[in-house]
């Protein structure tokens, strides 16, 4: 006996073999905009009726016999211009069986039990579906996160694969590849198509033949284990996964740090996000409010009388009309390609939500049908660009509605609009919208008339507009002959007329409570995050003005931390002069101790103690929450900052050009985390500057497990302040006590490489270093460090011999005001003693310019300094492109001439040097060499004008390049002896 059975086809053949079994006929181009069928039509042949009969004609022919009000049939015909196009009907893998039974069978009378069981999370998965997801893992090589959560630390070690700007291999690579990309900014790290890692010949060649099924026969006698269900429908090696699934499967397996990084790097990229994460196998949907808590957002808020303002808020606390965009059972129009269309202001549209049209996205979803993306329109104050004056908030479901009823539901609870775009309405659809009678969301209907339903659409519709509110203003129709400028005007008037007029506004945290009732899991309700967060809002709650709290509550920093470091940089400048101990010193030393004494006098306040306890939880986990907590509550109860004007958005141009002073024009410092941790830093120095020097017994300590506290802070990837930013003074005993801690938590691994960025504010030092390695230094206007932060990456330990080092010490610094030294005075000299330090630490140093800007000043000093003691880093000029930001950048490295400094900065830093007359510029020095030295040209940032642009794919690639650079300098040993951790506590003191 012998069994007939499909072979395994190539991706296309097996696309085809899915398609034909379920796919009704498209209309002919003939019949597009007859909404009768043609058995209604007195004519056979669709070319007769295009030629001989007009539309309204044809309408008029089928209204005696269809019962339908002619009156709506014209209004949809009239009204039916469209913009995108017909295409394939959007079918996903999760929904065939569906989408058979309702080509093939009538539609019974269903009771309204039927749906509501759908509020039952469990109902929303048949049990076929329930092995999808840990399939899906598998194939990903995502299955061992399941139990354990992959975490931050994990995704940024530095690895061989760091250096490699490689293509995937093989589905297990897809996550990483993901990973890398995301954290890189690159604005194709979506694209999940791999490099499949065969020779050419040994892949069957594709013929025209094997487009169509192909039988092979067998005798089962041959082989008794042929199991014919063992085809999976799956993505296999040279089949792409879908980015959607490749997206939830991830988010699936990280945990909530991780989930809120890789959600913050997306909107970077300006992807669509995720709003609720659908999970088959555990039978839950999550609402992924915690993951967006980190999205900030800046737009131009222009008050209906008055001037306009740049506004910067998170995102889930801005309210914002939100409009949903769903698909209920067949749609020949792609929801993801229409909103695309909506939200761009040019001709070519963004593409914020992954479609059918770009790469691999056709390839059917496995797990993500379920899933609720959101994005943002925010105005940028240029009326050429700014589609809306106000921002909007844009849902996506992916899948049918009748499939995904629970977040359907959802959508009509949060929204202001609802769009419904469908090819069929029967008694199926009617009795599932039916449900919603009484909603107070408007509902709009853009139908592709599809396989001859026509008079079916229009029945059911008339039926309908009574139950949710409708007129006939809210159905469109989109053919392929539908104008594709003019569609996209109509939906974009639709939704600015519905945003003027009262309509329900809300921020993504009151969606929560929507999503709550409804029965969803709200990733932010575990015990941890609530608890650190009741934690935080117990501590903020008593800070009314933050200058007060300073002053009040953090009585150990100011004056009596200004008055301290003043001392000890006297004491310490009297010991490099190398003179005898004599009076003067000895006066120095009793101020210093007296000082101390009073600072070590003081109780820590309430607040401290709230936050050292919540610090120090016994739960890895909630310290994590209770940091990221802090510094969103200490940031909303901070006064709001001097803005910039609106254009100043558009790039991110360094603030002042000229020769001017601007120490008077750096932004209010906000309160931030790093006050609470300077004050513990500052009890530490009082108390071990009196066990010092005798005054204090050493069993009296109080606060000798502070550095272990704040190392545990910067192992989970907080930056800790190296340097004040108040004094630009280095707190020497703390400084030392958190690196000794270091080195015994580390043990073994302590070999160091230390890389310092220094330059002129407004560079995007900090950017540049977050997309290198995925940091977290505060960046913004206003927003960067005063003094240095450092943060700590981790080297995998299969790299580590290869490299040379098991971890690098990342500092970031503030920016360095250049200018005339006449009128800079002090802050000269305090800079400068900043930049000796940071670069007589660092193995590489990245000095980072603009392109109008000269080197600081401050630098060329720590450039002489350090020449004279031999000790100079690899360094790297980084020049980037911050006013050209739409022009296609040029090549990432480039060599250039190094400037010239001007004269008189040139000869005051000579001067302090005692380099006597000699005028001496950068490229004069002979370190400088051009031909060995690496000058880097960066392009912008930003492609098009923020906030709605995206990470030019230029910026990302050039900033890998630099890295790859970086490492490769390291490995070859072309910076300094790398250090370990004792070495650097001995540099931190010499310097």
């Amino acid at each position: 006996m012998c069994w007939g059975l499909c072979r395994r086809e190539w991706p296309e053949a097996r696309q085809q073999r899915k398609r034909h079994i379920w796919d009704e006929p498209q209309p002919t181009s003939g019949s597009e905009h007859c909404l009768v069928p043609s058995d209604h039509c007195g004519y056979q042949d669709s070319s007769q009726r295009a030629e001989d009969k007009t539309p309204r004609e044809c309408v008029g022919r089928a209204t005696g016999g269809s019962g339908v009000s002619s009156g709506l049939e014209v209004e949809l015909l009239v009204k039916g211009r469209s913009d995108l196009g017909e295409v394939a009907p959007e079918i996903k893998a999760s929904e065939r069986r569906t989408a058979v039974a309702i080509g093939d069978l009538e539609w019974r009378d269903m009771d309204a039990d039927d749906y509501g069981t759908n509020e039952a999370q469990d109902s929303d998965f048949p049990a076929v579906e329930r092995s999808r997801l840990q399939e899906m893992l598998s194939l990903l090589g995502l299955e061992t996160y399941q139990a354990q959560k992959l975490s931050l630390p994990d995704s940024l070690q530095i690895s061989s694969e760091s250096m490699k700007n490689w293509a995937p291999q093989a589905p297990k690579d897809l996550p990483w590849n993901f990973l890398r990309k995301l954290q890189a900014l690159n604005a194709e790290a979506r694209n999940t198509t791999m490099v499949l890692d065969v020779p050419p010949d040994a892949r069957p060649a594709e013929k025209e033949s094997q487009m169509e099924e192909e039988i092979i026969y067998w005798d089962a006698a041959d082989d008794i284990s042929a199991d014919i269900y063992s085809f999976s429908e799956l993505p296999t090696p040279d089949t792409p996964v879908n980015p959607l699934d490749l997206l939830c499967a991830l988010l699936l397996s990280s945990d909530s740090f991780l989930q809120q990084e890789i959600v913050q790097k997306m909107s970077l990229c300006q992807f669509a996000l995720p709003l609720v994460l659908p999970d088959s196998e555990n039978h839950y949907h999550t609402f992924l409010l915690w993951a967006l808590r980190g999205v900030v957002r800046t737009w131009w808020a222009q008050p209906p009388r008055g001037v306009g303002s740049l506004r910067e808020d998170s995102a889930v606390l801005s309210r914002a009309p939100a409009f949903a965009f769903v698909r209920m059972e067949v749609s020949s129009n792609s929801k993801s390609q229409l909103l695309n269309a909506v939200l761009s202001a040019g001709h070519r549209p963004r593409d914020c939500f992954w479609h059918r049209d770009l790469n691999v996205g056709t390839n059917p979803r496995e797990i993500a049908d379920g899933l609720v993306e959101v994005s943002w329109f925010l105005p940028s104050g240029r009326e050429d660009l700014d589609v809306f004056p106000e921002p909007m908030a844009f849902l996506n479901l992916r899948g049918d509605i009748g499939s995904h009823w629970l977040q359907f539901k959802l959508l009509t609870e949060v929204s202001s609009a609802v769009f419904i775009l469908t090819d069929n309405i029967s008694k199926k659809e009617y009795k599932l919208l039916s449900s919603m009678k009484g909603s107070a969301t408007k509902y709009y209907f853009i139908l592709s008339p599809y396989r001859g339903k026509r008079n079916t659409n229009l029945r059911f519709l008339n039926r309908l507009i009574p139950v949710l509110k409708m007129d006939h203003s809210h159905v469109l129709v989109k053919v392929s002959s539908t104008d594709s400028v003019g569609f996209v005007r109509r939906v974009r008037s639709i939704v600015a007329h519905v945003a003027r007029s009262p309509c329900r506004r809300l921020s993504v945290e009151e969606m929560a409570h929507a999503a709550r009732r409804l029965g969803l899991r709200v990733d932010e309700d575990c015990e941890e995050c609530q608890r650190a967060k009741d934690r935080m809002e117990r501590i903020t709650r008593k800070i009314k003005d933050s200058d007060a709290y300073r002053r009040d509550e953090l009585r150990l920093q100011g004056e009596p931390w200004r008055k301290a470091a003043q001392v000890e940089k006297e004491l310490c400048q009297a010991q490099w002069a190398g003179d005898p101990p004599d009076k003067g010193r000895a006066e120095l030393r009793h101020r210093l101790l007296e000082l101390r004494a009073q600072q070590n006098g003081h109780e820590p306040t309430w607040g401290v103690q709230e936050f050292v306890a919540g610090i120090s939880g016994p739960s890895l986990g909630e310290k994590q929450y209770f940091l990221r907590w802090m510094e969103w509550g200490l940031a909303r109860v901070a006064p709001p900052r001097p803005r910039q004007p609106p254009e100043t958005i558009v790039t991110l141009r360094a603030k002042h050009c000229g020769v001017v002073d601007l120490s008077e024009l750096l932004w209010p410092e906000p309160l931030g985390v790093e006050d609470f941790l300077r004050e513990m830093a500052q009890f530490y120095e009082a108390e071990s500057c009196l066990v010092e020097a005798g005054r204090l017994p050493a069993g009296q300590r109080r606060f000798a497990h502070f550095p272990g506290l704040a190392l545990e802070l910067l192992l989970l990837g907080l930056p800790l302040e190296l340097i004040d930013g108040s004094t630009l003074s280095t707190p020497l005993r703390w400084v030392t006590g958190l690196l000794k801690e270091l080195h015994i938590r580390l043990e073994r691994r302590s070999r160091l490489v230390v890389l310092s960025v220094l330059g002129v504010p407004g560079t995007g030092k900090s950017t540049l270093l977050n997309t290198m390695f995925g940091l977290r230094f505060a960046t913004g206007q206003g927003c960067g460090p005063r003094g240095a932060f450092m943060q700590l990456v981790t080297v995998a330990e299969s790299f580590s011999p290869d490299l040379g080092c098991d971890h690098i010490l990342v500092i970031d610094s503030g920016g360095l005001i250049g200018g005339a030294l006449a009128t800079a005075g002090e802050r000269f000299e305090l800079e400068a003693s900043l930049a000796t330090l940071l670069m007589g630490l660092s193995n590489v140093t990245v000095v980072s310019l603009a392109e109008t800007r000269d080197v600081p000043p401050a630098i060329l000093h720590a450039f002489l300094r350090l020449e004279k003691t031999g000790h100079m880093p690899n360094y790297q000029f980084v020049y980037q492109n911050l006013h050209d930001v739409c022009a296609p950048g040029p090549r990432p490295r480039d060599r250039r001439q190094l400037p010239d400094l001007p004269g008189d900065a040139s000869r005051a830093a000579a001067q302090m040097e005692k380099q006597g007359g000699g005028i001496r510029t950068l490229a004069d020095l002979a370190f400088c060499d051009p031909e060995k030295q690496h000058v880097w040209h960066i392009p912008g940032l930003w492609h098009g004008v923020p906030p709605m642009a995206a990470v030019s794919l230029g910026y990302s690639e050039a900033i890998f390049e630099l890295k790859r650079c970086l490492l490769e300098n390291i490995r070859n040993g072309l910076s300094n002896q790398n250090k370990n951790i004792q070495q650097l506590i001995e540099l931190v003191r010499r310097l």
